[in-house]
């Protein structure tokens, strides 16, 4: 089993499907998490009782640079330094052609996509490279590698976090922060099953699936790769 003792992990979006899965799992591997989300009251329902140690951080606007910026220097001052950040924030929406793409569907998509990621990274990384280490993971989708009809303004934002990823982990490397990105496929979650009620949910990927293999990007065993595009599909 990994274990994270003395490691301090931020994961965004802490109070998502996703992020629930990932903050679990690093509590349960003995992390110290600092849970950040934009919503008021979510995580301290959701994690009334845990193992390890989590520090809640809501009300968190991701779209704020200077603000996000702050609550960096606040965690480092109040929790330590940060070994890992991983950013779940995203989001998804389909329907319009390109030609159709309206700029409110185009900047909701960069914004949770990937103004988040940019904002994340300059809160936090600037202080693993300080401290000379740490761990990057970010989440795309497979959509990111190919473009499919009536969802190019996702597929474009995914891409660009894939390609953001990369280049982070260029340029990173010579830190020693290792960058990766994850390209899950459709994750198991009530609003999938509620969107798509004919699917075949066993061959979804489970959110507690994901997280393991966030886990494994954030440990020392992953310390030689960087820049990778680790896809997690099940058996979709």
């Amino acid at each position: 089993m990994l274990d994270f003792t003395d490691k301090v992990i931020v994961v965004t979006g802490a109070a998502g499907n996703l992020g629930r899965a990932v903050v679990d799992a690093f509590l349960a591997a003995g992390g110290t998490v600092c849970g950040l989300d934009h919503r008021q009251g979510r995580l301290v329902e959701m994690f009334p009782e845990h193992a390890g140690t989590l520090h809640i951080y809501e009300n968190v606007d991701l779209f704020d640079r200077e603000a996000l910026i702050a609550l960096g220097e606040q965690i480092q001052a109040e929790v330590g330094q940060v070994d890992a950040l991983v950013n779940t924030v995203g989001g998804f929406i389909m329907g319009e052609r390109v030609d159709q793409i309206s700029a409110e569907t185009w900047d909701r998509m960069m914004d949770i996509n990937v103004r988040s990621l940019l904002n994340a990274s300059a809160a936090f990384v600037p202080s693993m490279l300080a401290a000379g280490g740490g761990k990057v993971v970010t989440v795309s989708a497979g959509a990111a590698l190919k473009g499919g009809a009536k969802m190019g303004a996702y597929a474009a934002a995914k891409a660009a976090v894939l390609r953001l990823t990369e280049s982070m982990a260029a340029e990173l490397k010579v830190s020693n922060i290792q960058a990766n990105c994850i390209l899950p496929g459709t994750i198991d979650t009530p609003e999938n099953r509620q969107a798509m009620p004919n699917a075949d949910f066993d061959k979804w990927v489970t959110p507690e699936q994901v997280a393991r293999v966030i886990l494994f990007l954030s440990s020392p065993a992953a310390d030689a790769i960087s820049g990778a595009a680790v896809p997690i599909t099940g058996r979709s």
